[in-house]
């Protein structure tokens, strides 16, 4: 048996055998390597519970509000896994998102996600500022890549629903090198899609706990 071919040992235990999976398609892709840690899936989410019994390589904790560093905190801390922490670009701007950026570095968040409204002005003073990786949302082809990569962004992570495989193609022509993390889509077809148009690392949504709780309360109720 050669060494690639070798059978990968594998222990689940008996309390968390049940614990969320993500889809492995996902393990296609090549991953980005972030300070010796390879990245290939990330769960979008901010649910503790569902961080803490996941076998994602790391979490991407973006949220539709404005990003409070005691919602960051208290995922950092709870996870076992590197976050990656929205720190706003869209409804919050400016200064607020640099300083926002800087306490998720001294928290011990893996990198910073900026939202696809924020200026290349507010990413290159976020750069200026932090150490780890920058992570840009590009949600349409009117994005200036050149523009984000040259203020300080490191990744692109790219949301474009439907299109998203369309677009992560578009950039990686013009841009064969550059760390891109893709939404996967909503089934095993569209993760493939995704990665064999260029991406390095894909987001994957979790069913929430009340439909976990579902399928277990139907279970029980069959006993």
């Amino acid at each position: 048996m050669k060494m690639n071919e070798q059978k990968i040992p594998e222990y689940s235990g008996i309390l968390r055998s049940h614990m969320v999976e993500i889809p492995k398609p996902i393990s296609q892709c090549g991953g980005i390597r972030i300070f010796g840690r390879l990245i290939k899936s990330l769960v979008f989410s901010t649910d503790i519970a569902v961080i803490r019994n996941i076998n994602a390589d790391a979490v991407i904790a973006v949220y539709p509000f404005t990003p409070q560093p005691v919602i960051s905190h208290a995922i950092i801390m709870a996870s076992d896994i590197p976050v990656f922490c929205g720190v706003g670009g869209g409804t919050t701007t400016g200064s607020r998102v640099v300083h926002l950026a800087s306490d998720a570095e001294f928290q011990g968040a893996f990198g910073v996600v900026l939202n696809a409204p924020t200026p290349d002005d507010t990413v290159k003073k976020v750069r200026e500022v932090i150490d780890i990786p920058i992570v840009v949302t590009v949600v349409n082809e009117k994005c200036d890549i050149d523009g984000r990569l040259e203020s300080g962004a490191a990744v692109l992570n790219i949301s474009a629903a439907a299109r998203t495989p369309w677009l992560v193609e578009e950039i990686r022509k013009k841009h064969p090198s550059v760390a891109i993390i893709a939404t996967g889509g909503p089934n095993d077809q569209s993760i493939e899609d995704t990665v064999n148009a260029g991406a390095n690392a894909i987001t994957w949504t979790p069913p929430t706990t009340g439909e976990i709780f579902k399928a277990m309360m139907e279970k029980y109720r069959s006993i």
